[in-house]
């Protein structure tokens, strides 16, 4: 061995034993459970998804759903007496485990702000959830249309896709959400996701010229299968890592999208409640109410963050050219196999 050999052969043999890590840990998995694994060894995407969840869970159980009655004991319409003075939250640090009857505060008529918040936070995490549905399904079936068929096909789609992009989203939102004023969140939900699909059609444009161009596409159009079978029975599973990452990016966008619509008075309206429309009825008490203005945007940044950061993690997972840093006990167990194979 020459010394040029030898001065490299440590930095080989680390990368040959992380790759042998590597590959013993991901054995006779499937890329589905390989993914779940990637993804769950993230820890901002499982707190992220903790988070979420728990806020989820919080909200949906204090209010109820439908008919179905919370456990939290005021409702956002009802008021009734107002108990400290200004309507001071009763949960404070000092008194930090007796949240009291109203942990958040009441408004100036003695409205809990707890419930509102709580039902501000259904409704804004409905519409994402809509809004991220639709854009799904429309910037797939556009983007996998112009994508495999090409020609005048493609042509005719990113032209309808670049007269969207060229809209102003939030002049456009503005409108339509006037138009479905008071019809409810989830006409709101259907609007918006309506013109915010255009960017996930082109990622999906994009990899679906490149997809067509494989071997197993060709293997399936020899074979008879129709093109419908092959755009959604495979090509578009293996298209699903950018679809996936982008909608949940998407959404965080737009529960700050909704937000921001609802605080102009062209979103939700009364007597609907969302996060953002309690910001703009709150908007006059920041200097005198503070605790009004604070605790729906509060839940807007956590939101919007902990769909970030299950993003985030989602891109690390099926990004097969993302490497994480390799813990120190792994990489003491690299060494000693090195060492072991030197011998």
């Amino acid at each position: 061995m020459s010394i040029e050999d030898k001065e490299q052969s440590p930095i080989a043999t680390d990368s040959v034993g992380e790759n042998a890590i590597e590959n013993k840990e991901t054995e006779g998995l499937s890329q589905g459970k390989i993914v779940f694994r990637k993804f769950i060894r993230h820890k901002g995407a499982m707190i992220g998804l903790v988070v979420l969840v728990f806020v989820a869970l919080f909200a949906y159980t204090s209010q109820g759903i439908g008919p179905i009655p919370g456990w939290w004991i005021f409702n956002h319409t009802a008021s009734g007496p107002v108990v400290n003075p200004g309507g001071a939250p009763t949960w404070t640090l000092s008194n930090f485990f007796s949240p009291g009857e109203h942990p958040f505060g009441q408004d100036e008529i003695g409205r809990d702000n707890f419930a509102r918040v709580m039902k501000g936070t259904q409704i804004s995490i409905m519409v994402m959830l809509i809004i991220g549905l639709v854009a799904l399904v429309i910037g797939t079936l556009v983007g996998a249309l112009s994508g495999y068929y090409r020609g005048w096909v493609d042509s005719v789609l990113m032209r309808i896709t670049d007269g969207f992009i060229i809209l102003p989203v939030i002049v456009v939102g503005a409108i339509l959400g006037k138009l479905v004023s008071g019809t409810g969140g989830a006409m709101l939900g259907l609007v918006l996701g309506a013109i915010l699909w255009t960017g996930l059609a082109r990622l999906v444009r994009g990899d679906f010229l490149s997809l067509r161009e494989r071997e197993f596409v060709d293997s399936a159009r020899v074979a008879g299968a129709s093109d419908f079978r092959i755009m959604f029975k495979h090509m578009l599973p293996n298209a699903m890592g950018v679809i996936i990452v982008n909608t949940t990016l998407l959404m965080s966008q737009a529960i700050v999208l909704e937000a921001a619509l609802s605080f102009l008075g062209f979103g939700i309206s009364p007597p609907d409640i969302s996060l953002g429309q309690l910001i703009s009825e709150y908007q006059t008490s920041f200097a005198t109410r503070p605790w009004l203005f604070w605790w729906p945007g509060l839940f807007i940044i956590v939101i919007a963050l902990c769909v970030n950061f299950i993003g985030d993690g989602l891109r690390d997972a099926f990004d097969p050219r993302m490497k994480t840093i390799p813990s120190w006990r792994k990489m003491k167990k690299a060494e000693r196999m090195a060492k072991k194979g030197d011998k």
